[in-house]
């Protein structure tokens, strides 16, 4: 090239208008080359001038921005609205591209969003850089729009799970396959005890107890094999030492080649429903008890009661069940957890109450004393049989006749219970002692482990029971005890 231009010059023409010219040429084949290629590359692209005008852009971002802007008008962007990534607006002359031009810098990944004409947003990453001459002086600038729209929606799809994952009530964790603990949740907080700050980088055998150490291996295991472990039921420890009883879910966690790098474990505290199970089996066990043991009874009264008549003998059964199923009725108020002394007398005696005599035919008087199931129901026949007594032969059997019943409990825990009679027929001991007289005592040197004693007063019948201690509610009443019913030749 060299040789041709000195020839040129030797034969007197002139070299530099035609170097300028080629120049000239080259410079606007290399713009329209490059031009072509900022056309074809997929992200968005413009030029700017020195002063910020837009001087080019490519189809990307016209896409981007949803319109076009004015070519050596518009300036810094050409998106319509600009606004910060937390959504404030964002001024043009303060975007990432004037920035670079008034600072003389490039900027690397500087996050903001651009309103459409149509109203959709997007978010993006400016790459904005100046451009310069060869005296290194700015003559415009260029920059390149990443549109982050879809990372923005795996960043909020992560958050959102994050946040569920954190707020759970449930304890979520993960661990690798060497049963090393990677995440810890709030709720595994709450559950086992530990931290995150504890409990991360720790096996997980801390929350496994000794004898169940055999099971991690097994999970680990049919982990490997991409098995997913639902609903196992177990047992772990607290960071406290205590036990408790969780419903174990394991799915294994794959990398993106789908190879099993670890697991996460939801683990839901199950210690109320298995209370829950075990207060039923123990409330089907205690129905089974005690309905075996009342119908024991009832049988036996059916069978062993005496009448003169097939109506007395009706009666008298009838009365007894009933009597029964008044203590019941005070049971299923309270679920079989008692029943209250007072209202078993008081449901006894309640059809001979008469509200318009001026002093009360009944009396009860007694702390409030709840009965455990046994002790109620012994205790609601033992009234009936002194009621019976008294409608019979006692003060209820006539018109001005009255009733004192009280009880009290020492401080040793013996139990009195005092029936007195008066204003009724003078009371003879028996010449012979009736069935109901026998249930009676039965009733109460069995199950009540009591004494009976009688006074037979002219005025009237006083009977005192009293036993060393009574069984409350809660206590073990699992005994297998029977209603020890007399036989007829007692």
């Amino acid at each position: 090239m060299t040789s041709v231009v000195s020839q040129l010059a030797a034969r007197g023409i002139e070299v530099e208008p035609l170097l300028r010219q080629r120049d000239a040429a080259l410079e606007v084949g290399s713009e329209q080359r490059l031009r072509e290629l900022l056309h074809a590359l997929p992200a968005a692209v413009y030029l700017t001038d020195a002063a910020g005008r837009i001087t080019f852009y490519n189809e990307a971002a016209i896409a981007l921005w949803g319109c076009r802007p004015t070519l050596n008008s518009d300036q810094w962007c050409g998106s319509w609205r600009l606004y910060w990534p937390d959504g404030t607006p964002l001024p043009h002359d303060q975007c990432p591209m004037a920035i670079a031009l008034r600072e003389n810098r490039a900027i690397h990944g500087m996050e903001a969003a651009a309103d459409r004409p149509d109203g959709t947003r997007v978010p993006f990453m400016a790459f904005p850089s100046p451009l310069r001459d060869g005296a290194g002086a700015v003559v415009g600038g260029v920059n390149m729009l990443v549109d982050i729209t879809e990372r923005k929606s795996a960043e909020a799809v992560a958050l959102q799970f994050a946040s569920i994952v954190e707020s759970c009530d449930d304890a979520i964790l993960s661990k690798n396959l060497d049963g090393i603990i990677q995440t810890w949740n709030n709720g595994a907080e709450r559950l086992f005890g530990y931290t995150a700050d504890e409990i991360v980088g720790q096996p997980v055998t801390m929350l496994i107890p000794r004898e169940r150490r055999d099971e991690e291996p097994s999970i680990l295991d049919r982990l490997r094999r991409g098995e997913r472990i639902h609903h196992y039921e177990t047992v772990r420890r607290r960071k406290d030492g205590s036990l408790i009883d969780i419903s174990l879910t394991v799915s294994p966690v794959k990398n993106g080649a789908g190879r099993v790098i670890g697991a996460s474990k939801i683990a839901r505290d199950i210690t109320e429903r298995k209370r829950a199970e075990e207060r039923i089996r123990l409330l089907a066990h205690e129905v089974d008890h005690r309905s075996k043991n009342l119908l024991a009874l009832v049988q036996a009264t059916v069978h062993l009661t005496q009448g003169d008549t097939a109506q007395e003998l009706k009666a008298a059964i009838e009365g007894r069940i009933q009597a029964l199923a008044n203590a019941h009725t005070l049971l299923s108020q309270s679920r079989w957890a008692g029943a209250d002394l007072h209202g078993l007398v008081g449901e006894e005696l309640a059809p001979y109450r008469l509200e318009t005599d001026a002093e009360p035919r009944i009396r009860i008087e007694g702390p409030s004393l709840a009965l455990e199931p046994n002790t109620a129901q012994s205790m609601a026949v033992a009234i009936h049989e002194l009621t019976t007594n008294a409608v019979k032969y006692g003060a209820l059997s006539v018109s001005m006749g009255r009733i004192r019943v009280e009880w009290s409990c020492a401080t040793d825990g013996r139990f009195v219970f005092r029936w007195t009679e008066t204003g009724g027929p003078p009371a003879k001991p028996p010449a012979r002692r009736g069935f109901g007289t026998r249930v009676l005592e039965r009733l109460v040197r069995g199950p009540l482990k009591g004494e009976v004693r009688y006074d037979w007063r002219e005025e009237g019948l006083v009977c005192e029971i009293t036993t060393p201690e009574l069984p409350r509610p809660g206590a073990d009443d699992e005994s297998e005890q029977e209603w020890a019913i007399p036989a007829a030749s007692d």
